[in-house]
């Protein structure tokens, strides 16, 4: 497979699960498939991976959260600063897995593949060449 389909894969691929997620966590996904299902669970399990961040934080620090894989997923999408927003949606899924390593141990991690999609992000943020991406047009560099 030539590197442009494989850049392209890993855009789409990362930004879909960001929005995926997203969309678990508000409802948007049968119950019967989903992680989370409501944004109550969505928080529950944030609090419980994050045991050191204080109560009256949690509610913040998954609407952050939630904004940035918002943004992160478009973003990944269509193309736009795509090595830059690559690079911060590999630091933002390192973080979640470790959280997770820390708190419930690291075959959470593991088996949510979290390290892999973050190796995953910071590949796509050393490739070069556009295809498909708003960068393009917008003559934006990597």
């Amino acid at each position: 497979m030539n590197k442009t389909l494989v850049k392209l894969f890993l855009r789409i691929g990362l930004g879909a699960g960001f929005l995926s997620a997203v969309a678990d966590r508000l409802g948007y996904w049968p119950a019967n498939i989903s992680a989370w299902g409501n944004w109550e669970s969505f928080i529950s399990y944030t609090r419980i991976i994050n045991p050191w961040l204080p109560s009256s934080f949690i509610e913040p620090v998954g609407l952050i959260v939630t904004a940035l894989e918002i943004l992160f997923g478009v973003f990944l999408i269509i193309g736009f600063r795509t090595g830059f927003i690559a690079k911060l949606s590999g630091y933002l899924i390192l973080i979640f897995g470790l959280s997770i390593a820390l708190s419930t141990g690291i075959k959470g991690a593991f088996d949510y593949s979290v390290f892999a999609a973050s190796g995953a992000a910071f590949a796509l943020s050393k490739m070069k060449g556009k295809f498909l991406e708003i960068d393009a047009i917008l003559k934006i560099n990597p």
